[in-house]
């Protein structure tokens, strides 16, 4: 699995218990089991919540699903 694929199924993992839509940053943030400190890592590189979602728009919200998500996130972060 590849850094982006691995990054891609973390944020999807850590938003399993999310309840959809997600409608704003810091619900978002919210979602996450350690909020802005839940850190995705694959090799040498790191992402957490909080860095990412300084990535999104207010025209990205809502989030209906946790994909949705994790497609924007690693689509932003050039991965």
């Amino acid at each position: 699995m590849n850094a982006r694929d691995e990054i891609h199924a973390q944020i999807v993992g850590g938003l399993a218990g999310a309840k959809f839509p997600i409608m704003s940053p810091e619900d978002l943030l919210a979602a996450f089991p350690e909020g802005a400190n839940t850190t995705c890592k694959a090799g040498d590189l790191e992402v957490s919540a909080g860095e990412a979602v300084k990535l999104l728009k207010a025209s990205d919200f809502p989030f209906n699903d946790k994909k949705q998500v994790a497609d924007i996130i690693v689509e932003r972060t050039g991965l």
